[in-house]
């Protein structure tokens, strides 16, 4: 008689065995996807809502999730951490609100992790809406691992990388939370590099998964209001900064705030109000953190 191979997508996982973080910030227009994809492969979810002004919340109730409401916007790593902590399974799935699993997906995660139990981290193999597989055979954090001439390419199954997108990330709860969880200096941008640099540091492995899928809409995970892309832009200069400093990687930011500085200009003399707030954040995170303010202060969440 034939063995069933092990290997193939089962229904999903044991309830007991895997949970989803899902952090909300305005994410109706995605969130019932996510969900909806969740509750097919048979994993719980708890939502963590960063005070979001739309319905983010209530789609969680509807779908039976755990919502954790925040009285305001703690970005995504330190909301995670309080997804982290609500979560009681030995395995928690990290989940972008525009993300969706393929079916099977975490069934394939979960049998990966029992492969693999060296691995702290383990994520999907990530799909893009045009169909480019999102995979970083280097991070900033690993210098050691530069692809200097930055060739692309894409694994043909699992392998250790340094670096996972947190998009999607499945965790050994236990792992995490002894490292810390993310850094709570962070509030947007450069958390999963950071993480990841840590989890490697304390002796682990990063696995893609290649056989569990996940599309990923990129960039869609809130709704654009006004002055989202300055916020966004100043956290991203602010975190590249701040992690940088961290783990004594020495780069000379001054030559790219610069050229985001002549932009800035160039998109004023145009009257080019998406350019003007695109690079006026950048500017605006780098010339912060020469003032050595925080990142954490400046959203008020250092009270």
């Amino acid at each position: 008689m034939t063995q069933p191979d092990k290997r193939l997508p089962g229904p999903g996982p044991d309830s007991r065995v895997m949970t989803a973080v899902v952090v909300s910030y305005d994410s109706a227009a995605v969130l019932p996807a996510c969900l909806a994809s969740l509750a097919t492969a048979n994993v719980p979810a708890i939502l963590v809502d960063n005070a979001s002004k739309d319905a983010s919340a209530a789609i969680g109730e509807s779908f039976g999730a755990r919502v954790i409401r925040n009285a305001r916007n703690e970005g995504f790593g330190r909301a995670m951490n309080i997804g982290l902590r609500a979560a009681e399974t030995p395995f928690v799935l990290l989940v972008n609100p525009d993300l969706t699993l393929d079916p099977g997906a975490a069934h394939l995660l979960i049998q990966a992790a029992e492969r693999y139990p060296g691995a702290a981290i383990l994520a999907p193999r990530i799909v893009e809406p045009n169909g480019r597989v999102f995979f970083s055979n280097r991070s900033l954090l690993a210098p050691y691992l530069q692809n200097r001439k930055g060739v692309k390419w894409s694994p043909e199954g699992d392998c250790c990388t340094p670096f996972l997108l947190g998009a999607c990330l499945l965790v050994r709860r236990e792992v995490v939370a002894a490292l810390g969880g993310f850094d709570p200096q962070i509030f947007l941008f450069y958390e999963d590099d950071d993480l990841c640099r840590r989890v490697i540091e304390a002796g682990h492995s990063l696995v893609h998964v290649h056989e569990a899928v996940a599309r990923h809409e990129r960039g869609a995970s809130s709704a654009p209001a006004p002055g989202r892309v300055f916020k966004a832009r100043f956290h991203l200069a602010w975190s590249r900064l701040y992690v940088n400093a961290k783990w004594g990687i020495a780069e000379k930011p001054g030559r790219w705030a610069i050229r985001a500085g002549l932009k800035w200009m160039g998109a004023a003399a145009l009257f080019n109000r998406k350019h003007k707030e695109r690079y006026g954040g950048t500017v605006a995170g780098f010339l912060a953190w020469r003032r050595g303010e925080s990142a954490i202060a400046r959203e008020g969440l250092d009270a």
